[in-house]
């Protein structure tokens, strides 16, 4: 089924084409709609037949003949009724699918971009609040009010005077209705900004649960959690009164009308101006002319939802636009070169990581060790192409990060980061980042590499077995072990560790530094960031980073030895693999 395009539109434009490509049948529902109100005069029609031929003819067969005209005429309106729903329902559904990939690819970028988590998540209630009214009777009022003058003409048809009434008291309900969207609009719009709120907070809850029960957490948080609630629950008190009184004097209103077109009508006939039927057909007249205001209002808490996801869609679609299509790149072979960088956190234009410069070539593997908060996991983050650089260029082979789809640049990126995230899912689909044409060799060989292998056939469905959500289902060092894998799979030429071996026994140390050399060997790049020296066995290079700067850089034993004289610390590590381009010299960076 056709996507969404990828190319970016301008000022959100994205959802407003979404609603367009569905035009052919909004096109059908009009058309469907002009039938429907036109088949709703049979009633009218109908009962001053009766009044005026039937009754005072007492002809039987018209009887019969007009009631069989009628049923076929209400069956036929109910048909027609009934396909414009589905319709409808259609449209709702297509906009979905034209709009939903899109964003499910906003939801990941926003986080990257400095979003909340209650603002990450807002798009896709967004497009479940338009789809939602799409796929309701709210769209057929919009359809059905263009022809409310057939039936107010009708009335006036009959006599003026019911035809004013009518007129007059459509507007009165018009006003009623737009009096209502002013006052509902800020108080519809802190509701969903405290739903949102609310339901980032339990969700941040329930992803750590863990913590919460074994830290106490749970009363205080409790506490937290009842003050957004009652926040939220008095915000949909405001949302509901502002419109309460309103929306009772209008159905009140309504009845008063209709009674009183009756009563109006009534004595129109007494006077001899228009017939019984015709007092039964100006009231079934009005009503329907009515209809489409009283569909609104029932409708008009979607239909003000609606707009205001409409709003919010275009307008965050605008800031993120979609990535172009991207000239296709050869895979990268050769180097990695960080060109005086610069790096903040997302949403941020201070930098954690300043000027910093170095360059990799195919087959080295270089340590980046330092003090904590010292803008490792940053650079690590903008080598991979999470974070973007405020200032500087990062290349691989000479094309900088952003010339790169983001997918294609990922097949050839391995990444671990500190944070270990799994996803629900079998032990292979997550090694193969859920690749569905993925080969079992290529698993078992990323496996094999990580030394996670035997660990996996260890499970009680070996590469089948479900690990749940976040990996619950693995202890921290398999979680790690099967993460490793993870990067490895399709022999990435960029390969990032970020602090590997953190939850890693002696055995697992062993595998992570067979892993690193298994990366040099075959011309790959391993960038590992550690505060253990057991995991700088098989690197060529090291770098010291502090307070975001490069202080030093150059070959392994010799930045080593300078930071145990510094320090005077020993620092005990394996002997450095052979093969693999070696850095230049020690260097000091200012």
């Amino acid at each position: 089924m056709k996507q969404a395009s990828r190319r970016p539109k301008e000022d959100g434009a994205e959802v407003f084409e979404a609603l367009k490509e569905s035009s052919p049948a909004f096109i059908g529902v009009a058309a469907f709609s002009a039938v429907v109100n036109l088949l709703a005069l049979t009633g009218s029609i109908y009962m001053l037949q009766l009044y005026d031929r039937v009754l005072s003819s007492q002809s039987v067969p018209t009887l019969i003949g007009l009631s069989l005209i009628v049923l076929a005429a209400y069956f036929l309106q109910g048909g027609l009724d009934t396909i414009r729903g589905k319709m409808l329902a259609r449209i709702g559904a297509r906009f979905d699918e034209l709009l939903s990939r899109r964003i499910f690819d906003l939801v990941a970028a926003m986080p990257l971009k400095g979003a909340k988590q209650a603002e990450s998540l807002q798009p896709i209630r967004d497009l479940d609040t338009i789809r939602s009214f799409l796929s309701s009777l709210g769209p057929t009022a919009l359809f059905d009010m263009p022809f409310m003058p057939i039936f107010f003409i009708g009335c006036f048809i009959i006599h003026p005077w019911l035809g004013w009434m009518s007129v007059v008291g459509g507007l009165v309900i018009v006003a009623l209705t737009l009096y209502t969207d002013a006052k509902s609009k800020g108080p519809s719009y802190e509701l969903t900004k405290s739903a949102a709120e609310r339901h980032a907070m339990a969700e941040t809850s329930r992803r750590n649960a863990e913590v919460v029960r074994a830290l106490g957490m749970v009363e205080f948080l409790g506490k937290r959690y009842e003050e957004v609630h009652v926040k939220h629950v008095d915000d949909g008190l405001r949302a509901s009164e502002s419109t309460s009184g309103i929306s009772a004097f209008a159905k009140v209103f309504r009845m008063i009308l209709q009674s009183g077109i009756l009563g109006l009508a009534a004595y129109l006939v007494i006077l001899g101006e228009v017939s019984g039927g015709s007092m039964i057909a100006a009231s079934i007249m009005m009503s329907r002319a009515l209809a489409p205001i009283e569909i609104a209002v029932a409708h008009w808490k979607g239909f003000t939802a609606s707009r205001q996801a409409y709003r919010r869609l275009k307008h965050i679609l605008s800031i993120i636009p979609a990535q172009e299509n991207r000239m296709p790149l050869p895979a990268p072979k050769a180097t990695l070169m960080a060109e005086e960088i610069y790096v903040g956190a997302p949403g941020t234009q201070s930098p954690i990581v300043g000027g910093a410069s170095f360059e990799l070539r195919s087959g080295q593997g270089l340590g980046l060790i330092g003090p904590s908060a010292s803008g490792k996991s940053t650079l690590a983050r903008a080598l991979v192409g999470v974070w973007s650089t405020l200032r500087g260029d990062i290349r691989l082979d000479g094309a900088s990060l952003d010339q790169w789809d983001s997918d294609a640049l990922g097949r050839h990126i391995g990444y671990l980061p500190q944070d270990v995230e799994l996803f629900d899912g079998t032990v292979a689909e997550n090694i193969a980042r859920f690749q569905p044409d993925a080969s079992p060799e290529a698993i078992i060989s990323a496996a094999k590499t990580a030394g996670a292998h035997d660990l996996i056939l260890g499970l009680p469905d070996g590469y089948n077995t479900r690990i749940g959500e976040g990996g619950t289902a693995l202890s921290g060092g398999q979680r790690q072990r099967v993460a490793l894998a993870r990067a490895l799979y399709g022999d990435p030429f960029l390969v990032v560790l970020d602090e590997p071996n953190a939850s890693l026994d002696g055995a697992g140390d062993e595998a992570l530094n067979e892993a690193i050399l298994s990366v040099r060997r075959r011309g790959g790049i391993v960038v590992v960031i550690t505060h253990r020296p057991a995991a700088l066995g098989n690197v060529d290079t090291v770098a010291i980073m502090e307070e975001g700067r490069i202080k030093a850089m150059g070959p392994r034993d010799e930045v080593l030895q300078a930071v145990m004289k510094r320090n005077a610390t020993p620092a005990p590590v394996r002997p450095a693999a052979q093969g693999g381009a070696q850095a230049a010299s020690l260097r000091e960076v200012g």
